[in-house]
């Protein structure tokens, strides 16, 4: 009595591919079967919550703090200092999307998190000339979340590669 052959289902496409695949590769679409295994979201991870809060903090300290200090022509205080932290941001969630392993989306929103109350509270008190009343500096300090989140899910979808063929 031979024994059935496992069928494993794509889950691109949904075909039913016998075991055992070739390159572990879908028989109708091409997507690598094993890869979609690990690419699933496994919880929350410290590891990665503190690599994304170190890069986001020293990215965010040079760039809105040191920058200026070095380079005396730029002024990053008040409201021109919040519109150079939201692509900071942004680029930090896009370096995070890009290195982590697996699906990290929460980590890194909540690192940026995490720094932006410092950040807009220091431009919020040394603000002279651009200034901004204090509730505009936590709407763009909720619009560089958003923008960190759009960053990890770009960074996410250049580590994953193109997507699949579809037959």
């Amino acid at each position: 009595m031979a024994t059935a052959a496992k069928k494993i289902v794509c889950s691109s496409c949904g075909f039913e591919n016998r075991a055992p695949l070739a390159n572990r590769r879908c028989v109708s679409c091409g997507a690598r079967i094993e890869s979609q295994r690990q690419r699933k979201r496994e919880g929350f991870s410290v590891t990665w919550f503190g690599v994304s809060l170190a890069i986001m903090a020293v990215m965010t300290g040079a760039l809105v703090v040191g920058l200026p200090l070095v380079v005396p022509l730029l002024d990053f205080e008040g409201s021109a200092g919040m519109l150079v932290a939201i692509p900071t941001w942004f680029l930090g969630g896009l370096l995070i999307g890009l290195i982590s392993p697996g699906k990290t989306f929460v980590e890194p929103v909540a690192a940026v998190f995490l720094v932006a109350i410092p950040t807009a509270l220091f431009l919020f008190m040394h603000q002279t000339v651009k200034t901004m009343p204090a509730f505009m500096y936590a709407l763009m300090s909720a619009v560089g979340i958003l923008f960190t989140l759009v960053g990890t899910h770009v960074g996410e979808r250049i580590q994953m590669g193109p997507p699949a063929k579809t037959s």
